[in-house]
């Protein structure tokens, strides 16, 4: 029956909107292939890596922050923390067990030293630095928290943006944890949250845009791509560069929407290929930037770089990963979903180095293992895992220098603040300096 039922999703997927080919847009007419973009393609062999390069390779990065990188707070738009922790266990933040933990990337949010998350029923908490409860609130009724809301945040210091996967966004203010005001979506939310002055973005289950004021919630304007009524494996993301902000689609489409109004500046589909098929298991990483160009993988074995200008590829290459890359000078750092760190020149999308950062394990417990996200700190590299291991590879050879048990089950990607390292789990928050 599910065969079925997917084949005629395909067919109703298929009816529905397209590409111009001239103007690069998409359209309401009959599904055409979508031709071809003249790109660079490093590697013919559409295989994922599977081998180790260039071993011997010593790569050295500044360890200096620029101002830039300094001033990031709310974007981080190149993925890079400033970061050189001993990895001491020292904290946990316990509530109460998120049981779909498993199926959403956990978002923790920071304020003045605290930590914001939030447990099964929607309760959002706030902890201080030992660990603790500094205000819980919630603010869904009673059968809103019998369906086990997935929050999603954002913080300007002030106040807390909340969006979720009930249709729901709210604003709390971040001393107290008291209401400012709640809206809800004609469709829930799957994506990350953007704070830009006075305005907040967040992408729903349809694909589309929505820009908010900070002030009321209200809308102030919406931008939707393509509609394929199929909810991202991963949560969507987004990048704002120069007031215009740039974010994917359940597809694989990327645009480029200019902040002030919503006018599509350009709009550049990733996924040829059997489109809405394929799009039943896509998992694209979260998009990151130099400011120049945009850099993002995904599971189906491709990595762009694309130019951040004109919309147009600058490079493809053949790198199965899902997990956010990082820009480190004129570097890219991207982990496989194999368990291979990969070192890419930039501007020329090659492959300078390869190493297999799961080498440690055993063949059979190897199979098992899954990456969930990594930082660049300034001499390691931090790499959590589905089975509750967190790697600590060496930046210069590539190498995993230490192996922490965090738990038994899956961990979420690192996050740092004030020179600590957090790592969520199903019914806690690990912290480690």
């Amino acid at each position: 029956m599910n065969k079925i039922f997917q084949l005629l999703l395909i067919i109703i997927f298929s009816s529905g909107c397209s590409l111009n080919k001239n103007s690069k847009f998409w359209t309401s007419e009959t599904i055409k292939k979508i031709e071809e973009q003249k790109f660079e393609k490093i590697f013919d062999d559409p295989t994922a890596l599977s081998q180790e390069l260039n071993t011997n390779i010593s790569l050295n990065f500044s360890k200096s922050f620029t101002k830039n990188n300094l001033s990031k707070k709310f974007t981080n738009n190149d993925g890079r923390v400033n970061f050189d922790g001993s990895l001491n266990k020292s904290l946990k933040y316990k509530f109460s067990k998120i049981e779909n933990f498993y199926q959403f990337e956990p978002e923790l949010s920071f304020y003045k030293g605290n930590i914001i998350f939030f447990d099964d029923k929607g309760t959002v908490l706030q902890f201080d630095g030992r660990s603790k409860l500094i205000w819980k609130k919630n603010h869904y009724t009673k059968s809103e928290k019998k369906s086990n809301p997935i929050l999603q945040f954002a913080n300007n210091d002030k106040f807390l943006i909340i969006a979720d996967n009930l249709s729901k966004y709210f604003m709390l203010n971040l001393q107290s944890g008291d209401l400012v005001w709640s809206k809800n979506n004609t469709a829930p939310f799957n994506s990350q949250i953007k704070i830009y002055k006075d305005r907040f973005f967040v992408i729903d289950f349809t694909n589309t845009l929505r820009c908010y004021s900070m002030k009321n919630g209200e809308e102030i304007w919406n931008f939707q791509t393509e509609s394929a009524l199929i909810r991202s494996q991963k949560r969507l993301s987004m990048v704002i560069v120069e007031d215009v902000i740039y974010f994917n689609n359940s597809l694989g489409d990327i645009s480029a929407v200019r902040i002030n109004d919503g006018e599509l500046l350009w709009q550049l589909p990733t996924q040829s290929d059997v489109l809405y098929e394929s799009a039943f298991s896509l998992e694209t990483s979260d998009i990151i930037t130099d400011n120049k160009d945009l850099f993002f993988s995904n599971n189906k074995n491709q990595f762009f770089s694309i130019d951040i200008k004109s919309g147009s590829f600058n490079w493809e290459n053949s790198i199965n990963s899902n997990l956010r890359p990082t820009v480190v000078e004129n570097f890219i750092i991207s982990v496989s979903l194999e368990g291979y760190l990969i070192v890419i020149d930039k501007i020329t999308g090659n492959i300078i180095k390869v190493t297999d950062v799961f080498n440690n394990f055993k063949p059979k417990k190897r199979k098992e293992i899954l990456p969930t996200g990594f930082i660049v700190g300034l001499k390691n590299i931090y790499l959590s895992t589905n089975i509750g291991r967190l790697l600590v590879i060496d930046i210069k050879s590539g190498k995993t220098i230490s192996t922490l048990k965090i738990d038994k089950d899956k961990i979420s990607r690192p996050f740092v603040s004030n020179q600590n390292l957090y790592l969520a789990k199903d019914n806690a928050i690990i912290k480690l300096n």
